[in-house]
């Protein structure tokens, strides 16, 4: 039982849990619904979007490359469905995209699968399935350190900018309403955007997920410069967007999502892109267990 696994048993569950080593055979597809697995087979080659700029999940490095924990356990999530379709040499086409766009990719076809830091949310199962869950994170803020800006009620009367078509625009919107913050919300495009106004001052505060929030920060151009406050105002759960009612290819997703968290590569995994920031809480740690789905 990988480190992980174990302080989730030991701290947050309390009972031992195990997962059947999973097999490979691939999913019986049944019912309504995209054939993804034979298109995926037929062209060998699967398309996937990810974001290009949420450090550590999904981002493009120094190499043009797509990299990060989403990109690594989606990596082996292709592995996977490459044993499945009988195309172990599957070639992947890489799609920069904005949550919007990923979920509009998947939903029309263009993309097979996100892999980022997608939240799942009911609204976007209208239009795309899920993914067993991959992380959890929560809704922050990012200010300047020279701010008068401390806590989320500091926040009245100041400009936060948000990504458009994100679940956190929709929560922070509603977490404003609830604790009676009288402020104005910008929308921006991406998390680039959002970083460059906050550090001109076209913005006061940055809401976002907080991990997120984190990466963006070591790639402004002075770090020192920039503050996370402590405050939370939602809970974002990430998943991968698949194909809506396609569970045969959901199947080989979760196949491989099991294989990860049932063995030794989730810690190495999550120590070379979150290791920094500590180790898993026992709600984290946790999620990896109640999402290794038995055989």
């Amino acid at each position: 039982m990988p480190p992980l696994v174990a302080l989730a048993v030991a701290a947050a569950i309390g009972f031992a849990a195990t997962g059947a080593a999973a097999q490979t055979s691939p999913g019986v597809k049944t019912g309504p619904g995209p054939d993804t697995l034979a298109k995926i087979k037929a062209a060998r080659q699967i398309n996937v979007a990810f974001s290009g700029d949420s450090l550590p999940f999904s981002f493009v490095d120094d190499k043009s490359q797509p990299a990060g924990f989403s990109i690594d356990l989606c990596k082996r999530v292709i592995a996977q469905i490459g044993r499945a379709t009988g195309v172990p040499d599957l070639k992947t086409n890489w799609i920069v995209g904005t949550v919007a766009e990923r979920i509009a990719m998947v939903a029309s076809g263009k993309a097979d699968l996100d892999c980022a830091n997608t939240t799942a949310s009911l609204s976007r199962m209208a239009d795309v399935d899920f993914s067993a869950l991959i992380f959890i994170d929560g809704g922050g803020f990012l200010v300047r350190t020279d701010s008068s800006a401390k806590r989320f009620a500091d926040l009245a009367g100041k400009n936060i900018g948000v990504i458009a078509g994100t679940t956190t625009e929709q929560r922070l919107s509603e977490a404003l309403k609830a604790r009676l913050v009288n402020a104005k919300v910008t929308r921006v495009r991406d998390g680039n955007e959002g970083i460059a106004m906050l550090e001109s001052g076209s913005l006061d505060a940055f809401a976002s997920d907080k991990i997120k929030l984190v990466g963006l920060a070591t790639q402004a151009k002075d770090p020192n410069a920039l503050t996370l406050l402590g405050d939370n105002f939602s809970l974002e759960p990430y998943a991968f967007a698949v194909p809506h009612n396609d569970s045969a290819f959901r199947l080989q997703v979760n196949r491989a999502l099991t294989q990860v968290y049932t063995g030794p590569e989730l810690e190495s995994i999550f120590h070379q892109w979150l290791g920094k920031l500590g180790r898993p809480s026992g709600l984290l740690a946790a999620l990896y267990v109640l999402n290794a789905i038995p055989e």
